[in-house]
C-alpha cells in the first residue's frame, strides 16, 4: 500500500510517499510560497532534488504540481497516481468531536470547520489541502489526522480553566493541546525502547523546537500538556509567548490601542525568544549570539529553560512513577548545550546525564547516567509515520 501524507501551512505543503509494506519513505517534498511571488516546489529522493518553480495560486494548485513530481518521468517514484492508494492529512484542531483519528466525510468536515475558530490559521489552510486532494484524486480515500486527538484522554482537572464554566458548556473553552501525533509516536517508541507495556508506560515527552510543548503521559495515554485552547500556552517559544498574566493582554491593547487582532499577533508572531532578544527566533542563532555576549540572548535562553524545568519537573509529580523523560523535536534531538542545562538541577532526585552520552544528535540514545533513578532520552519524532500508520488502518 502506497500512502501520500500532506500537510498544509497557510502559504506551505509538505507532503512524503510511503511503501507501507516497508514502512519506507519513497520520497518526500515541501512546496513553499503558495499564493506569493516566487512559488517553488523542491522534491528529494536519495539526495536529488527535482525543482519546480512556477506561479502557485493556491493549494490546489500546488497539490497539482505535487502530484506531476511524482509521476515525473525522471524525477518522480511512481507510474501513475493510480498507485497512491490514500492520502493521511494533518489537521491541527479537531476539537471535543475528533478525539481520534478518521476517514474523512461530511460530518468530519463539519468537525473541522467548527473547530477551526479556534485555528483559523491552520484548518483552514489544512482544509485547502483537501480538497485539492478530492479534486484531483476523486476516487482515492482521505483520512484526518488531528494534532488535538492524542490529548483527548486528559481528565478534567488538567483541562479545564479557572473561568466560569459557563464558557466551557457554550463555547468549549478548555485546554484540548497540540503536537499530540509527534508525542504519541514518542509515547509508542519510548515503550519500545523501554520494553514496557504501553499501558503501563509513563513518560515526559519534551517536544522542543520553534513550537515547543511536554505532555506528561500517564499509563500511556496523555494526561496533561503544556499548550492549551491554541498552541500560544505553555513554553516560551519561537515567536510566541507562552504562559504570561492575562492582565498583560489587556494593559497594552489599552495602552497602546491595540485591537485583539493585533495583541493576537503580537503574542504569535512578534514575541518568545524573538520578543526577549531582539536577535533571532531561531535558537541556534541564540546560542551564538549567547556565546558572543548579547545578555538578552542568553536571557532569552535562561528563561526557555527554566520554563522546560518547571513543566518536566511538575509533569512527575502528576505521573508519579515516571520511566523516562524524552528530548524530541528539533531543539530536543539536536541542542547538547540545551539539554543539558534542562537537566541541570533533577540531580537532587537522583535524575542525572552523562556528558558523554549527551553528546549526540538525532536518532535514538538514551543519555542518562548509569545510576540516574530515571532515564533521560533522545528519540526522534516521525510525524508522517504515525499519520501513514493512522490512515492505513483505517483504510484498511
Amino acid at each position: 500500500m502506497k500512502i501520500l501524507v500532506i500537510n498544509c501551512g497557510s502559504s506551505s505543503l509538505k507532503y512524503q510517499l510511503f511503501n507501507m509494506d516497508t514502512e519506507e519513505v519513497m520520497v518526500k517534498g515541501l512546496v513553499e510560497r503558495i499564493g506569493i511571488e516566487g512559488s517553488r516546489l523542491v522534491q528529494k529522493n536519495n539526495g536529488d532534488e527535482f525543482v519546480i518553480e512556477e506561479a502557485m495560486q493556491d493549494h490546489t494548485q500546488a497539490v497539482g504540481h505535487v502530484f506531476d513530481a511524482l509521476i515525473d518521468s525522471e524525477n518522480g517514484v511512481i507510474g501513475s497516481l493510480d498507485e497512491i492508494d490514500a492520502v493521511g492529512h494533518r489537521f491541527v484542531h479537531g476539537g471535543e468531536k475528533m478525539t481520534k483519528s478518521a476517514l474523512i466525510n461530511d460530518e468530519v468536515k463539519e468537525a473541522i470547520n467548527d473547530a477551526a475558530k479556534f485555528a483559523p490559521l491552520h484548518n483552514p489552510a489544512n482544509m485547502m489541502g483537501l480538497k485539492a486532494c478530492e479534486e484531483l484524486l476523486p476516487n482515492v480515500p482521505n483520512v484526518a489526522v488531528f494534532d488535538t486527538a492524542f490529548h483527548q484522554t486528559m481528565p478534567e482537572k488538567t483541562y479545564l480553566y479557572g473561568i466560569d464554566y459557563k464558557y466551557y458548556e457554550q463555547e468549549g473553552i478548555r485546554k484540548y493541546g497540540f503536537h499530540g501525533t509527534s508525542h504519541n509516536y514518542i509515547t509508542n517508541r519510548a515503550a519500545e525502547l523501554l520494553n514496557k507495556d504501553i499501558n503501563e508506560t509513563n513518560i515526559i515527552s519534551a517536544h522542543l523546537g520553534n513550537g515547543s510543548s511536554i505532555t506528561a503521559v500517564k499509563e500511556g495515554k496523555s494526561f496533561d500538556t503544556t499548550m492549551g485552547l491554541t498552541p500560544l500556552e505553555g513554553l516560551v517559544m519561537g515567536t510566541r509567548s507562552g504562559d504570561l498574566d492575562p492582565a498583560v493582554v489587556t494593559y497594552i491593547e489599552e495602552k497602546d490601542g491595540v485591537s485583539p487582532g493585533e495583541m493576537n499577533n503580537i503574542l504569535n508572531k512578534k514575541s518568545g525568544v524573538l520578543g526577549i532578544s531582539g536577535v533571532s527566533s531561531d535558537f541556534r542563532d541564540l546560542e551564538e549570539a549567547a556565546k558572543e555576549g548579547n545578555d538578552r540572548a542568553q536571557y532569552a535562553l535562561d528563561i526557555f529553560t527554566t520554563r522546560v524545568k518547571r513543566y518536566i519537573a511538575g509533569y512527575m509529580a502528576e505521573i508519579e512513577n515516571t520511566d523516562a523523560i524524552v528530548f524530541t523535536g528539533g531543539i530536543g534531538e539536536n541542542s547538547i548545550e540545551l539539554r543539558k542545562e534542562i537537566m541541570t538541577g533533577f540531580e537532587q532526585f537522583g535524575i542525572k546525564i552523562d556528558d558523554e552520552a549527551n553528546n549526540v544528535r538525532g536518532d535514538e540514545h538514551v543519555i542518562s547516567a548509569e545510576d540516574s533513578k530515571v532515564k533521560v532520552m533522545v528519540i526522534a519524532t516521525d510525524e508522517e509515520l504515525m499519520i501513514a500508520r493512522d490512515t492505513q488502518n483505517l483504510v484498511k
